[in-house]
């Protein structure tokens, strides 16, 4: 099974989580954090710098591994590295994406998160609310 290696933005702002609605793809419509795949030489952090300036016109500081996610889609294996983020510089633009929102510790699993995405939930809540 062909494995693909991606990053993800967990931006935080607030006590609040943003989380981005897939315009594009056999996913398109799930609830997801930001985030792509990571380039030939590129760190995992140099990787989530480029696809969020890509996916939404800011520039992000990369802050702590929170989780690394491994995930079996009926046609790949997902491995995705997901990190604690903030917004450096700039106003979010959606170029990708269909919606986006910041979601609290209250309504976190108040969209459907990609499969992948949702393993995470719950530990998020736990941080949230530590």
């Amino acid at each position: 099974m062909k494995t693909i290696e991606v990053v993800a933005a967990i931006i935080q702002r607030d006590n609040q989580i943003f989380a981005t609605q897939r315009g594009y793809g056999d996913f398109k419509g799930g609830w997801e954090f930001p985030g792509g795949k990571m380039e030939p030489g590129e760190t995992p952090q140099e990787a989530l710098r480029r696809e969020i300036k890509e996916e939404l016109d800011v520039d992000i500081l990369v802050g702590d591994l929170f989780e690394t996610v491994e995930y079996d889609y009926p046609n790949f294996h997902l491995t995705m590295h997901c990190f604690f983020c903030t917004i450096g510089a700039g106003e979010v633009v959606l170029k990708e994406h269909e919606a986006a929102k910041w979601l609290t510790a209250q309504t976190l699993d108040s969209v459907q998160w990609l499969p992948a995405d949702e393993g995470l939930i719950e530990k998020l809540l736990v941080k949230l609310s530590s």
